[in-house]
């Protein structure tokens, strides 16, 4: 049955929609790129019926849907986060388990297994959803949409947060999965276009701009014009970090972990790692999802419980020697998916760029004036002033990410830690933070330690690398280093 938008219009927080005719004929799947916003998640949305437009209609002709999106699993952590028990338990709650959190969407046994099977969640089916790693977040979030059996799927990004390996197998999956459910698929990456999508829609500024083929997409101008209003964006973002740029010398290592492994009850993560940054070294940590990137950056910068079991020396000091986290964590400017869920406070745009000067979730210190100044000058560079106001809840993701992106380097730290930095972000917007990334590392303005799944994402400018590898024998991770 065709799935038809007339004369569509749609606004939530600071994005709008606007969709004039649109008319998507049955079992016909789609590719939808948008150059700038988050209209995926509002599409998704106004789909599920989770909100209604302002004017105009959606005709579904009696389709079940469901959706994968960062506001999606967003809400499923916020209420994961609401059920927390651990002050009521001898340890800590990890949340619902995989197993659970399918089951619960389909009432369906058989289908359960057969999804936690074909999305290579088995390993995974009892672990709580609260110490999952992002991709395999990403792979419960479509198991979830799939249990419930639909006839219709927006998937936001779905390639978003996933290894190499898993990119390629998700590709595969979708390809078959579209011969029996239609595919809405919206990316922000030129690559992440699956070549079996034929019909593709642009938006721009949130308005469906035009609808093409596979053919007419791959010769679009749209993708150079980009790349050079980033290119500016960056300059001007550079422009602004050396004029406040100040330097925090310390003596080598900067950072050296010895002998260093993370092991839980149930499993061990990674063991043995022994690894140093010294002066100037930027570094790229690489490994396939669960391999425990997020958890040695978590032993870094201080949030993860076993950095005081671990024999970790930083900017001179021995951890669990009598120093605070906060003497740590001023030297250390930090991006992630974690980060991005703990900040839930309900502050302004403007404060929460603030809050990068005092290493805290929220504003709770009186700014001074030239500390106002960088960060308004901030906002004016993400061409989000006219959010300043606005709360941090109530921006849609990337530009929350962008402005955590700001919070992180408004202070010039030392080591500026980027955990899957672009999650979230439009084509422009991950342009424009990885120009800038380039600047920073090709100047030594900050040490980047770095982590991507993209092979495009990569920074000239790093030239060391950490790669998790599985050892079958200890049946853990050990890491090789790769030192310039």
């Amino acid at each position: 049955m065709t799935i038809h938008f007339r004369q569509l219009a749609a606004k939530r927080n600071t994005t709008h929609l606007f969709i004039d005719d649109w008319k998507i004929n049955t079992q016909q799947s789609w590719g939808i790129f948008s150059a700038d916003g988050d209209i995926g998640s509002l599409l998704g949305d106004l789909i599920c019926d989770e909100m209604s437009p302002d004017s105009g209609e959606i005709e579904l002709n009696g389709l079940s849907v469901a959706q994968v999106s960062l506001s999606e699993q967003q809400r499923l952590l916020e209420r994961e986060l609401e059920k927390d028990d651990t002050d009521f338990l001898d340890r800590i709650d990890q949340g619902s388990t995989v197993y659970s959190l399918i089951l619960e969407q389909s009432q369906d046994t058989n289908l359960t297994e057969q999804l936690i099977n074909d999305l290579d969640l088995s390993h995974l089916k009892d672990s709580g959803f609260r110490v999952l790693s992002t991709g395999e977040t990403r792979r419960v979030m479509l198991a979830r949409a799939l249990a419930t059996q639909p006839d219709l799927v927006l998937l936001d990004n779905p390639f978003t947060g996933l290894d190499i390996a898993h990119r390629a197998a998700l590709a595969r999956y979708l390809h078959s999965l579209s011969q029996n459910v239609q595919l809405l698929i919206t990316f922000s990456r030129e690559s992440d276009m699956p070549e079996w999508i034929n019909s593709i829609a642009l938006f721009s500024a949130g308005k469906l701009d035009s609808t093409m083929d596979k053919s007419s997409w791959d010769n679009h101008p749209i993708i150079g014009q980009i790349k050079s209003q980033s290119e500016q964006q960056s300059e001007e973002m550079m422009s602004l970090i050396r004029q406040h740029q100040h330097s925090t010398p310390f003596n080598n290592p900067i950072f050296e972990l010895k002998n260093g492994a993370v092991e839980y009850t149930d499993k061990k993560i990674f063991t043995d790692l022994n690894w140093r940054i010294d002066t100037g070294q930027h570094w790229q940590v690489k490994g396939p999802n669960g391999c425990g990137k997020s958890t040695l950056l978590g032993l870094i910068f201080g949030d993860h419980p076993q950095c005081y079991s671990n024999d970790i020396d930083i900017f001179g000091k021995k951890r669990g020697t009598g120093e605070t986290i906060w003497e740590i964590k001023q030297h250390i400017g930090m991006v992630s998916s974690a980060l991005h869920l703990q900040y839930r406070v309900n502050c302004s745009a403007l404060e929460v760029i603030l809050s990068g000067f005092y290493d805290s979730i929220g504003l709770y210190n009186q700014p001074t004036r030239k500390e106002m100044d960088i960060a308004n000058e901030w906002l004016d560079i993400l061409h989000m002033s006219q959010y300043k106001k606005n709360s941090f809840k109530q921006l849609e993701y990337g530009q929350q990410r962008l402005l955590l992106i700001a919070r992180a380097i408004v202070k010039q730290p030392t080591l500026l830690i980027l955990d899957e930095p672009y999650q979230g972000l439009d084509f422009l917007g991950r342009r424009l933070v990885k120009n800038t990334l380039e600047l920073i590392a090709r100047e030594n303005l900050s040490q980047l330690l770095y982590v991507s799944h993209y092979q495009e994402d990569r920074l000239d400018s790093i030239k060391n690398e950490l790669e998790f590898v599985f050892d079958e024998n200890a049946q853990c991770y050990r890491a090789n280093v790769y030192q310039s």
